[in-house]
């Protein structure tokens, strides 16, 4: 393959990073939910993870039933394209129906779920034919900018204030200048449509039959090496899967669930333990938009890159392990401000860790060829998580009972690592 190829499968990565910078907008939400409480929305704790789960829900139903199979017909630049378009499109609708629970249900919730959903596969998918020999580590730079999106769209709202560090002295965010939630998700819409349009220019496959120069699959690996395809209804009748599937069910309501609630959670924690109101609210902002966001996108290419080396089965028993442990201890430790930003450190890093190492364990499984579509089906796992973990968080967050939220998820996290342990290759069936 000419040197020229070799340096376009990395333009491909830069364009992969864009796209998913969007596309994390979906875990920016706690920058709106305390707008949401107060008038003139008025919504109940509940209402604002309602909006939150059915747009990860939408996300994962749309990627699993239409973003698959599409791109890989007509090719991920044009289906990463209109994912974009339709993104910035509900969040245009949000941002016009004022204080409607229902609009911004249909804007953010269904239409912006579905762009993401979409979107999403598009750069995975791409970047795994292009880098075969990294699937670890690329598939975690290709989701990323899914992470450290977070960061940028949440302190956009409020200035770029990380505890005593403040990045943009006099300047408050795009609500200090006077926007309201309505602006900032129209400002937003337009923001996503454009930028999703120019990163998803590069998304282009590779010529068939690519393999980078010097790499070959090491002998007698082809069962873990993703040469090996399998079709959705032949990955679904594995064992394999299923474990996938729920051990990425119980991380997903885990890290969804705290992106979601760490806001309300932070905030009364903190003020529990004797911390004033507006202090409070900066730590639980710190928290969510400083350490969980930016580890979250460490995250993704850290564990990608340990999964190279390590593996993923040993990878995904440790982060499960890791993460269920933290999820009950967050409880007890996140009503001081050290212990909030720890938990959420650790929380945010393992989550992301989830996004680089179940499409490479898809591609490895069953193979590079077809992750494209398999990979969605186990997204659908993401999906379940995110209707579970923040309908939980706000129910006993309205029901003041936030400990009958982290202890169960944590428990279901260390039954996931268990889970992992017995996680090997498939064989395929002879037809």
């Amino acid at each position: 393959m000419p040197e020229q190829k070799l340096m376009n499968r990395w333009m491909v990565v830069v364009g992969a990073i864009v796209v998913q910078l969007c596309l994390g907008a979906i875990y920016a939400w706690s920058a709106f939910t305390a707008k949401l409480i107060a008038a003139p929305f008025g919504f109940t704790k509940t209402q604002t993870q309602v909006i939150f789960s059915i747009g990860l829900l939408s996300f994962a139903v749309v990627m699993a039933l239409i973003a698959g199979k599409w791109q890989a017909k007509a090719g991920p630049r044009i289906v990463a394209l209109v994912g974009g378009i339709i993104l910035g499109i509900g969040y245009l609708i949000a941002g016009f129906a004022g204080t409607s629970f229902i609009g911004i249900l249909i804007g953010v919730g269904i239409l912006g779920g579905a762009g993401i959903g979409l979107g999403y596969v598009c750069p995975i998918a791409t970047c795994v034919k292009w880098f075969p020999d990294k699937k670890g580590l690329i598939t975690g730079l290709a989701v990323a900018g899914f992470g450290f999106g977070a960061l940028i769209w949440i302190k956009l709202t409020s200035g770029f204030v990380f505890g005593p560090v403040n990045l943009t002295p006099g300047w408050k965010g795009l609500y200090g200048m006077g926007m309201s939630v309505s602006n900032v998700f129209m400002l937003y819409g337009v923001l996503f449509a454009v930028l999703v349009a120019l990163g998803s220019i590069v998304l282009v496959n590779p010529p068939a039959g690519y393999k980078p120069a010097g790499w070959e699959p090491k002998p007698g690996t082809a069962a873990s090496s993703g040469t090996i395809d399998f079709a959705v209804s032949e990955m679904a009748r594995t064992p394999q899967y299923w474990s996938l599937f729920a051990i990425f069910v119980f991380g997903a309501t885990a890290g969804l669930m705290v992106i979601g609630i760490i806001g309300l959670f932070g905030k009364e924690a903190l003020a529990g333990n004797g911390v004033e109101a507006a202090k409070a609210g900066i730590i639980a902002g710190t928290a969510m938009g400083l350490f969980y966001a930016l580890m979250n996108g460490f995250g993704r290419i850290i564990w990608g890159s340990i999964s190279d080396k390590l593996g993923r089965k040993n990878s995904l028993v440790i982060m499960t392990l890791i993460q269920g442990v933290t999820m009950i201890s967050f409880y007890f430790i996140g009503g001081t401000e050290w212990g909030l930003y720890a938990g959420a450190a650790i929380i945010g890093f393992n989550f992301g860790g989830n996004f680089a190492l179940f499409p490479a364990a898809t591609a490895d499984y069953f193979g590079n060829k077809s992750v494209g579509t398999n990979y969605p089906w186990v997204f659908m796992a993401y999906g379940v998580g995110g209707v579970i973990g923040p309908i939980l968080g706000g129910a006993m967050g309205d029901a003041k009972a936030w400990m009958w939220a982290f202890i169960p998820s944590g428990i279901a996290c260390l039954i996931g690592s268990a889970l992992a342990l017995t996680l090997k290759p498939p064989a395929k069936k002879a037809a």
